[in-house]
């Protein structure tokens, strides 16, 4: 079963309607230790990073989800999820994130029109679960103003305005940039695969 974090920012009901398209059973909870002893755990996002933060200390998320992925639990990371996941990001001078991938989350820039709302292509540039073949472009559906650069977790790019990184992995904690939960198809198929992820080393 698919352990949906619900923070009071996550875009819950799209999440849920594709657990279920895909034959999953999924629950939503904001009960940290619902969250430490969850499978798989996802972690949605809409909004701004520092907000997102202060929701999830006020409701002690924080040391759950951090506890949920050291333990080699699978979490995956959604848009701003994904975001949360690094140490810090421009939008929130001084905000801490979950500190699971080292990095600072970037303003979009490169003369493009923001935010980045739209399909786009995404490219596997390293091994990965969720993108077991590295010759497969996907075209997935993204919604966002700030990004994650290339960095060694980077296992799929994208570009617009400045090539970055759509998908970053480190041992069992994913995140992706894009919304699978509005990419059809494509976006299905890359959840599904999230829960045939086994567990793995946080320090792979």
């Amino acid at each position: 079963m698919i352990t949906v974090v619900d923070y009071g920012m996550g875009n819950l009901r799209n999440v849920m309607r594709a657990c279920a398209e895909i034959g999953v059973r999924a629950a939503v909870t904001s009960d940290p230790d619902a969250v430490r002893k969850a499978g798989w755990l996802i972690l949605p996002g809409v909004g701004a990073f520092g907000e997102a933060m202060r929701k999830i200390e006020e409701l002690g998320l924080r040391s759950a989800i951090v506890d949920h992925a050291r333990a080699g639990r699978p979490l995956l990371g959604i848009c701003l999820g994904m975001q949360l996941l690094l140490d810090s990001s421009e939008e929130s001078p001084g905000v801490t994130g979950l500190n699971l991938i080292p990095g600072v989350v970037r303003k979009l820039d490169g003369g493009v029109k923001v935010p980045h709302i739209g399909w786009n292509d995404v490219v596997p540039v390293s091994p990965s679960p969720l993108f077991p073949d590295q010759n497969e472009k996907l075209v997935t559906y993204f919604v966002h103003s700030f990004y994650v650069g290339i960095i060694p977790e980077t296992v799929a790019v994208t570009e617009y305005g400045v090539r970055y990184s759509a998908s970053v992995r480190k041992g069992s904690v994913y995140g992706v940039q894009f919304h699978p939960e509005k990419s059809q198809i494509a976006g299905l198929n890359l959840l599904r695969r999230f829960t045939l992820v086994k567990p793995a080393s946080w320090s792979e």
